[in-house]
């Protein structure tokens, strides 16, 4: 099993920045594939980023180039650095591990086997 607690959401203006932390516990991490996926009021939950324990990263292209996922193994967290951000980015933010080290259909939220609770992102215009 493995648990994932996230932080770092809020409320921020339009161009600013928030980093959000997705802090993993209960078996080992390093190898893990992770991801973030986001969920917006009425929407489905959508694929934002993904990184593999070697650290290749993949990016929704609604956020490539604003945002930056990234992990440090040594403290099992996984990070998602948001930057220029616009009111369309307003969304709760969820941290998703796979027990798979595997990359394959990394946008698909089926593909993930473990979820946090989500933190609320919210931009205002």
């Amino acid at each position: 099993q493995v648990q994932l607690v996230e932080s770092g959401g809020g409320l921020v203006q339009a161009g600013g920045s928030l980093r959000l932390s997705c802090a993993a516990s209960g078996r080992t991490f390093s190898r893990q594939f992770m991801g973030w996926f986001r969920q917006a009021p009425g929407k489905e939950r959508e694929f934002v980023a993904a990184i593999s324990w070697t650290s290749s990263t993949y990016y929704a292209d609604s956020v490539k180039g604003r945002f930056t996922i990234s992990r440090d193994n040594a403290k099992n967290t996984v990070y998602l650095q948001m930057n220029s951000l616009k009111p369309e980015d307003t969304a709760v933010y969820y941290c998703a591990a796979r027990d798979s080290s595997l990359s394959g259909s990394y946008y698909s939220s089926s593909r993930y086997d473990y979820w946090g609770q989500g933190t609320q992102v919210t931009v205002s215009s």
